[in-house]
């Protein structure tokens, strides 16, 4: 029996994507349904049929998973978030741990154990930044998500993984809004003011940063905005990033500060790092100390070592570790995090820390211009991975170690095949899960050179 688009059949929940989606096989075909968990049976009502797979929806539940629970929200299965809101924890853990075994295995080639998931304490309210796509009817502001692989907008101002805060800062703007009379964009015809709304919290001050991205170069009313936004104490800067590309690029390079600080101030490991709307930052501090708490004891400094961290963002994993190194070169290529990592080690009163702007390899190339050696690198790259360039100057460079953290499994396979063939072996792989309900994880590798 073949399938065919508006059927319904039968399908066992077998799998789990690397995307978060379910995968059941019926009559040799692969079928992929959204919410799904393995172990269910359901009725499947198939919405799309391709040569190789298809595509469907749970219509009915026959016999539920011993994994699946009840949601807790009630737009996850139309928001593009939470992939596991209704699968317990231990599935979702024993899935992102077989992940990076897979890609391991099936993309590099690669036969090494892999750890346990470091398992994060709390699966709610843990994201320190939001990213709200808007839309405005009738002078109402509605704030959301978008739906799975598309850009229409769910709309959820209560957030299961977003800080509590942020409902009430969204409830602010909603009556700046509603006295303004400002516009949403509209993507179809690039007209319109308000695109996103941008918030990001400092877990260990509490300090909070609302950064409202506008295609225009002001926005109206912006006195009774910050009136409004001042009356949660915890606020501490106000910002309007004017983005007018035609793009999915949410931040453009130019941020102007209506009120408050340019920055706000965290705490990680005992440090203080400033942060600004375009830093990269994790979005989850407890997870991520857990995270640079690994790679501190892979790079196993010991006093005497240059240490390079390529990719470094604001800084936060080369000053964590700082004070074990006897140098610390940082690169990154936004000029923003740059000053960023510049001021954080002058906060902290890290003196032994030079920073460069430019990409991974022009930044490695200046370090190998002015024969500096490293012995430790620390590579944490964009989800693409390293360029592949960079490691042929890394090879130049003959560290001891290299610690690689990296948030895409299937690069991160790719790259340890090419330091392998570079002279660098995986010594040790350990997830660690920075995002849980959803399907993204972490991992921190400590390869070693090969004598």
């Amino acid at each position: 029996m073949e399938i065919k688009k508006n059927d319904d059949i039968k399908l066992n929940i077998e799998a789990l994507t690397s995307e978060g989606s379910s995968v059941g096989h019926f009559n040799g075909m692969a079928v992929f349904v959204r919410s799904g968990v393995p172990g269910d049976e359901i009725i499947c009502h198939i919405i799309k049929v391709l040569k190789r797979y298809a595509v469907g929806i749970i219509k009915e539940l026959i016999t539920p998973s011993e994994s699946r629970i009840e949601s807790d929200c009630p737009v996850s299965d139309k928001c593009g978030g939470c992939s596991f809101r209704n699968m317990n924890y231990d599935e979702e853990i024993k899935f992102k741990k077989s992940r990076v075994e897979d890609a391991l295995k099936r993309i590099g080639h690669l036969d090494i154990k892999v750890n346990d998931v470091i398992k994060a304490d709390s699966i709610y309210a843990y994201r320190n930044k939001a990213q709200y796509p808007v839309i405005i009817e009738n002078n109402e502001l509605k704030a959301g998500f978008y739906a799975y692989k598309s850009h229409r907008i769910i709309p959820c101002k209560s957030c299961k993984l977003q800080n509590s805060e942020f409902e009430d800062i969204l409830g602010l703007i909603s009556k700046w809004v509603a006295l303004s009379g400002v516009s949403s964009y509209d993507e179809k015809t690039g007209k319109g003011a308000l695109r996103h709304i941008y918030l990001r919290i400092a877990e260990g001050t509490g300090e909070i940063m609302v950064c409202l991205v506008i295609n225009a170069n002001r926005i109206p009313e912006k006195e009774k905005l910050i009136e409004l936004l001042k009356t949660n104490k915890n606020v501490k800067s106000i910002c309007v990033n004017i983005n007018k590309e035609n793009s999915n690029v949410i931040l453009s390079d130019k941020t102007e500060t209506l009120w408050g600080n340019e920055v706000i101030t965290d705490t990680l490991l005992g440090k203080r790092f400033e942060i600004s709307p375009n830093s990269f930052y994790q979005v989850n501090h407890n997870q991520c100390e857990k995270l640079y708490e690994k790679a501190i004891e892979y790079a196993a400094l010991e006093g005497n070592e240059t240490l390079v961290d390529i990719y470094c963002g604001a800084g936060t994993i080369g000053l964590s570790m700082a004070e074990k190194a006897k140098r610390l070169f940082g690169i990154e290529i936004v000029p923003d995090a740059v000053e960023n990592a510049k001021r954080n080690a002058s906060v902290n009163g890290i003196t032994n820390a030079e920073f460069f702007c430019g990409d991974a390899f022009q930044g490695a190339k200046e370090l190998e211009r002015r024969k500096i050696k490293a012995d430790v690198v620390v590579l944490d790259p964009p989800r693409k991975g390293c360029e592949s360039e960079l490691f042929d100057v890394i090879e130049r460079m003959s560290p001891e170690r290299i610690v690689y953290v990296s948030c895409d499994s299937a690069t991160l396979a790719r790259d340890l095949v090419i330091l392998k063939e570079k002279g660098y072996e995986a010594q040790e792989v350990t997830p660690v899960d920075l995002f849980p309900r959803t399907p993204h994880v972490e991992t921190v590798v400590l390869l070693s050179r090969v004598k």
